[in-house]
């Protein structure tokens, strides 16, 4: 999962970043998107180690997310940064420019900035760096596989706030997407403010003709 960054390292990029986000689909709460950078010397000398099974977050158990999301923290060769679009921007700019947005924030947060980008999925406008996209790069880059746990980890423990204020939608155990328990809940307690009123399927379920 190295081959990606070889080659920008190869082209004298040393602080590349990865990064992928957290949270397009859901029908509430922030998009979250992570940015890691890997030293070249770390990457190369432990990837045989220290990012033995790391992966896309999708393909790993919570615990093992956790596990990564601590480790990834911990070492002072990795650098990352978080950055999100929270419901209101998502409603005002529609998902997409929402996850662009998130995602050239938590570039902008890296520092010292990074020099080019690895994104996960599509180009992506409004990125403070040069960047290439690579569709399922979060199987084939460990840059934006770290940037996927670190993304997944930060929105799910927010999620886990949000069910504390808000009791009874199950924001813990479904982290917003659209299941029958979240249905169920929000045609008997409505809406939250957390709650993405651009979203097709909350319209329906509210009754609202437009986004408000």
């Amino acid at each position: 999962m190295l081959d990606h960054e070889r080659a920008c390292w190869s082209a004298g990029i040393q602080r590349l970043a990865g990064v992928d986000e957290a949270g397009r689909g859901p029908w509430a709460g922030p998009v979250v998107a992570g940015a890691v950078v890997i030293l070249p010397v770390f990457a190369s000398a432990e990837a045989g180690g220290f990012f033995r099974g790391l992966t896309d977050s999708k393909k790993l158990t919570p615990a093992r997310r956790e596990f990564f999301f601590e480790q990834l923290r911990s070492r002072p060769e990795i650098s990352w940064a978080t950055g999100q679009a929270d419901v209101g921007e998502i409603d005002a700019l529609n998902i997409l420019r929402a996850t662009h947005l998130a995602m050239a924030r938590a570039l902008a947060a890296l520092q010292p900035p990074p020099e080019f980008a690895l994104v996960d999925g599509l180009p992506v406008k409004g990125l403070p760096c040069p960047h290439r996209a690579i569709v399922r790069g979060d199987s084939l880059s460990l840059s934006i596989a770290a940037a996927s746990i670190i993304a997944k980890v930060t929105r799910d423990h927010q999620m886990l706030e949000l069910d504390r204020q808000f009791p009874g939608y199950g924001f813990a155990r479904h982290k917003g997407y659209g299941t029958a328990a979240h249905q169920r809940a929000l045609r008997s307690l409505g809406a939250t403010p957390q709650h993405r009123r651009s979203f097709r399927p909350i319209r329906e379920l509210l009754g609202i003709e437009n986004p408000s």
